[in-house]
């Protein structure tokens, strides 16, 4: 499963909105189902988080714990996080990759997630990750537009 989402902020430059995606651990202020984020030992010098996510289908809640390194960083411009076990066990991949730049609207937002697993990517799933994106690029552009003024 792979998910494009673009988001235009127009009163917010660059470098406010990428303060706010450059580190895993302000996620949950603005995504939803990024449920908790706590810091982790870095990898290879990159910083890491172990990751919470969950989701709710009416009665029934999904979680997965993930482990999150940062692999690319561009300041302002750039980052790029992996999921990276530290256990032998072969996993699911996780990526997702954010990237900053000035457009002629305002500053543009492109965010790139990434899946090869079944759990999360099955047809009674995907409406639930297209809403939980939808608010969370709208919690995303209220909460850098009270933070820029």
């Amino acid at each position: 499963m792979r998910s494009t989402v673009t988001a235009v902020i127009t009163d917010a430059s660059p470098a406010d909105v990428f303060a706010h995606v450059e580190a895993l651990d302000t996620y949950p202020g603005w995504m939803r189902m990024v449920h908790a984020v706590v810091p982790d030992v870095p990898e290879d010098g990159q910083p890491s988080w172990q990751v919470e996510l969950r989701a709710r289908v009416g009665p029934f809640a999904r979680s997965k714990r993930l482990r999150m390194v940062r692999t690319v960083f561009e300041p302002d411009h750039r980052v790029r996080f992996e999921r990276v076990q530290d256990d032998d066990r072969d996993h699911a991949e996780w990526i997702l990759e954010a990237t900053v730049v000035r457009d002629h609207a305002g500053t543009l937002l492109t965010m790139d997630l990434e899946y090869t697993g079944d759990l999360w990517g099955d047809s009674l799933l995907r409406p639930l990750l297209d809403d939980e994106v939808r608010r969370g690029k709208e919690a995303l552009q209220q909460v850098v537009s009270a933070s820029a003024r």
